[in-house]
């Protein structure tokens, strides 16, 4: 994009049924969301329309900021699972996607979805990230990067049963996810960061009385990213880790699997919280939080995380960095 303009940064309301139409609307009503960006609503006006209605935020730039429309089709009752409400996301990740090749926008931002409703809409990828990359023709290498203020976190493994995770802890993929958060850290900040490596096994293995992966599989990835010039360091016991990241020590932890960081995570910054997509092509980011089913239609839900989200998608978007 030019330096000599804002960024085009769209914008998507995430599951119709939950906090994601109020949020977008609580995040379009802030004094400096449209200074930062020309923001572009991607999907069903009447959808973010319901939004502002429960925030009672957001109306006037509901109405008067330009829409890429996906329409929903159908009446989808508030806070239930539904194949429905999963087409209306699938088809507005869509457009989104389409709207970033075709250079119409240069980042994107969607309000929480929900992935049982995309999966029974025919969802086949494991989550909305490799969606995105198989609608971006994206073959590289990509992981959710997660971002609780100054700390950032990503992980080897994803979405998958817990029973299966040690299988897909290898050498090279350790490394893979270290070299991507190293990169995506390099290109946002300027700077090379400082990364820990958890240990998968309770106290990192504690010598291999708990498992051999840390020494047989992490250990040497790490090993490997050091002589690739990386500044990394570990394997370490998660359960502490996250204590000396809080401190300062480290600017990005990479975790074996999902709940091992987004708990401490989610801890450390809830509020403030956001996913990146790590790796794809552009900049997409989202609030590291769910759709909140126990909230959706209060006019409650905090806007500090989609808030958290845009600004870095701003941000990235601005530098050409992803």
């Amino acid at each position: 994009m030019s330096l000599n303009r804002k960024p085009r940064v769209g914008l998507l309301a995430g599951d119709p049924t939950g906090i994601g139409p109020e949020v977008a609307a609580k995040l379009l009503d802030l004094q400096n969301t449209l200074e930062l960006a020309d923001v572009v609503l991607v999907g069903d006006r009447e959808v973010f329309r319901s939004g502002a209605r429960v925030a009672s935020k957001g109306s006037r730039a509901v109405e008067s900021l330009p829409l890429i429309e996906f329409s929903l089709k159908c009446e989808i009752p508030m806070a239930q699972v539904s194949a429905d409400a999963g087409a209306f996301t699938l088809g507005t990740l869509r457009m989104g996607a389409l709207a970033l090749q075709n250079q119409d926008i240069d980042a994107l931002v969607f309000a929480p979805l929900n992935k049982q409703a995309m999966k029974l809409a025919g969802l086949e990828q494991e989550d909305e990230m490799h969606y995105f990359a198989h609608l971006l023709g994206h073959n590289g290498l990509c992981s959710e990067i997660n971002l609780a203020e100054s700390l950032w976190t990503t992980r080897v493994t994803s979405h998958v049963p817990l029973r299966e995770v040690a299988d897909l802890i290898t050498e090279q993929g350790v490394f893979d996810a270290i070299s991507l958060i190293d990169r995506v850290m390099r290109s946002e900040r300027a700077t090379a960061p400082r990364i820990a490596v958890a240990g998968l096994n309770p106290h990192a293995g504690e010598g291999g009385l708990l498992g051999s992966e840390e020494a047989r599989v992490i250990a040497p990835a790490v090993q490997r990213a050091k002589t690739a010039g990386i500044t990394v360091s570990g394997p370490y016991p998660a359960d502490t880790l996250f204590i000396a990241a809080r401190r300062g020590d480290f600017d990005a932890v990479v975790t074996m699997y999902h709940d091992q960081g987004q708990i401490a995570t989610k801890l450390l910054g809830f509020e403030r919280g956001v996913t990146l997509q790590g790796g794809l092509p552009a900049p997409i980011a989202t609030p590291a939080h769910g759709t909140a089913f126990d909230i959706a239609g209060k006019g409650v839900a905090n806007v500090g995380p989609i808030r958290e989200a845009f600004h870095v998608a701003c941000r990235m978007a601005s530098r050409g960095s992803n």
